[in-house]
């Protein structure tokens, strides 16, 4: 057997890093593509190795040079109008070599799972094409196939139906042909198609004929969740960068992302703070029906959507303002409008102290083990202190701990006779038991306490961070006003609006989601509590901060349910305000079957 790679190809979209270099030359978490593909390759038992250059092609002879000489026998073709060209002339310069042994054949701008070449050499169909389930981020050949896996038809791009999606496989770009394949039927064709349609195509097009003559030549082989992808471009490198890190970075690739987890379709996120009753099928399907106006209509400005904002949640629009997601609105109150000393719950969610002078801050951190702290606990701590902000978050994050509502009331009589601004987050109150009542979003709590002001991120209890959706309330007509004026007048996309417009319509749909949510709740808590290295701490949200038990460590936990079983947890042992000689992680509640998915992965951790 011998194998082919076609590495003539610019790598324009890849922009400066392929300016000197050709794209197989680009490293991926320090090592060049070109290495991992020979260095898998030399596991192998090859007669040799072809690679066709073209755009910087001597650069990549030299680099490669005789580094390899002891493990693979490496030849090289030249494509001289790589420019002017695409693929299927690459491999047409080598249809003589193609015609004497068997072949694998493959594109140079993949990075693979070490499993890949074993799994095509040692199946014993000789013409195989490795392939898998379509996912959004992929683009190229896509096949349908049989029941028997034979690829019955190459989908073109002029051909891709979105509708279809769920029958298309993607072809990985790495082929296995038999000789006799090659000799009577793949190069015949090659040399007809190129003589009759030209030379800037793609070799799959032969494929595509050859499969449309129902002879049932090639199979296909899923990859499973086998990790790969084609890099064309930046983003293509960055996913690839996470995909493929070692263990040392690897959660760095991926806490470093702060979400778009949707480019990775087949991982399982847990640090996904959401819910996941909600929205409702018949509210997405209202989305859906009017997409195409959303997408291509300007939305409405501040004060429409200050209007519908009053209408969602039930707060006089002179006390409301909505943001591009609670992060805009955070971003504006914590840098302009938050003054002199303040103080912060340690741990919690650190955009509030990130956004803000950090010699200006004091800090509670509970002395309790599991981190319990209530109303009188702060007013015990900060009244010795001169504090002009007290900034709370119920229920906190990561800690799950709540204050009842009659008691952030008494916190914020106690500010009120202070002059103490009082800032509560209760993005995650629709958690809580008795959810229902536990909200201070009302014109009569904020007019009874108007030196509070009440943040909410919608993305969290409503399902939708992709809207990218919140609110801050409060009294304080005049915070509310310079609010107002530092935020774009156009802050909200269309999609958005129209969610805050019909929600009303859908509040009974919300509501039993967030009784499904407590019911899912508990029984996970009760699963976890029987993880033996795990001590689970009390929630009110729609996560539990665990404590992982020696001699186990956080971070060999979240490894291991990334790289076994593509879950993502969080670390956060390092988190300001926990202990640092003891080890946390904070996991998320998803749905039923997702929840048990984690919890067979941690029954696995344990029996290692």
């Amino acid at each position: 057997m011998q194998a082919i790679i076609l590495a003539a190809g610019m790598g324009r979209r890849l922009g400066e890093l392929t300016k000197e270099n050709t794209k197989c030359m680009v490293p991926v978490n320090g090592i060049p593509l070109i290495d991992r593909l020979l260095r898998q390759l030399s596991g192998l038992t090859l007669n040799r190795v072809i690679i066709v250059v073209g755009y910087q092609g001597r650069k990549l002879i030299d680099y490669i040079g005789h580094r390899y000489d002891e493990k693979l026998k490496i030849e090289f073709a030249e494509n001289p109008v790589y420019d002017k060209t695409n693929n299927i002339y690459s491999l047409s310069l080598v249809k003589g070599q193609l015609q004497e042994d068997d072949t694998l054949l493959i594109e140079s701008d993949l990075i693979f799972s070490d499993r890949f070449f074993p799994m095509i050499v040692d199946n014993p169909y000789p013409n195989l094409a490795l392939v898998a389930k379509y996912e959004s981020w992929m683009d190229g050949t896509m096949v349908r196939l049989d029941d028997e896996q034979h690829i019955v038809n190459f989908i073109s791009k002029e051909a891709f139906d979105y509708r279809d999606v769920g029958a298309y496989y993607k072809t990985v770009n790495i082929y296995k042909f038999s000789r006799s394949f090659l000799q009577h039927q793949y190069v015949p064709f090659l040399d007809a198609y190129t003589k009759a349609v030209g030379n800037n195509e793609y070799y799959e097009n032969v494929l595509r004929i050859i499969s449309m003559l129902d002879s049932h030549q090639m199979k296909a082989l899923p990859v499973g969740n086998e990790k790969w992808y084609e890099i064309d471009d930046k983003q293509d490198l960055d996913i690839a960068e996470a995909l493929f890190a070692d263990d040392q970075d690897v959660i760095r690739k991926y806490y470093g992302r702060y979400g778009g987890f949707w480019r990775f379709p087949q991982m399982l996120d847990f640090c996904y703070l959401v819910n996941p009753y909600f929205p409702s099928k018949r509210m997405k399907d209202e989305l859906r029906a009017n997409f195409d106006t959303l997408l291509t209509e300007y939305p409405s400005g501040m004060k429409v959507n200050t209007l519908l904002a009053s209408k969602c949640f039930g707060v006089s629009e002179h006390y409301i303002v909505p943001g591009n997601g609670a992060a805009e609105l955070i971003k504006v109150l914590m840098e302009e409008n938050v003054k002199g000393i303040t103080g912060f719950v340690r741990p919690t969610f650190e955009e509030y102290p990130n956004r803000f002078d950090s010699s200006k801050q004091i800090s509670f951190v509970s002395k309790k083990e599991d981190y319990r702290y209530s109303a009188d606990d702060l007013m015990d701590f900060f009244g010795e202190k001169e504090i002009k902000t007290l900034m709370l978050v119920n229920p906190d994050n990561p800690t799950g701990n709540f204050i009842p509502k009659a008691d952030v009331l008494r916190l914020a009589a106690w500010c009120e006779e202070r002059g103490i601004r009082l800032v509560v987050d209760e993005s995650f109150v629709d958690f809580s038991v008795d959810y229902k009542t536990n909200s201070l979003l009302s014109d009569a709590i904020l007019e009874a306490y108007p030196h509070m002001a009440v943040m909410k991120s919608i993305s969290k209890s409503f399902g939708v961070p992709g809207l990218r959706l919140g609110i801050l309330a409060s009294a304080d007509t005049a915070l509310i006003i310079d609010i107002k004026k530092e935020v774009s007048i156009w802050n909200l996309n269309s999609f958005a609006e129209f969610f805050m417009q019909i929600y009303n319509k859908h509040e009974k749909d919300y509501l039993r989601a967030c009784d499904k949510f407590l019911a899912e709740r508990d029984d996970f808590e009760r699963q976890l509590k029987a993880i033996p290295y795990l001590r689970v701490l009390p929630t009110q949200a729609n996560y539990f901060l665990c404590e992982v038990l020696p001699p186990h460590t956080a971070r060999e936990i979240v490894i291991y349910t990334l790289r076994r079983h593509n879950i993502l947890t969080r670390d956060c042992s390092l988190k300001p305000g926990l202990d640092p000689d003891r080890q946390f992680m904070r996991i998320a509640v998803r749905n039923h079957e997702d929840n048990g998915r984690l919890i067979e992965a941690l029954k696995t951790f344990g029996q290692q």
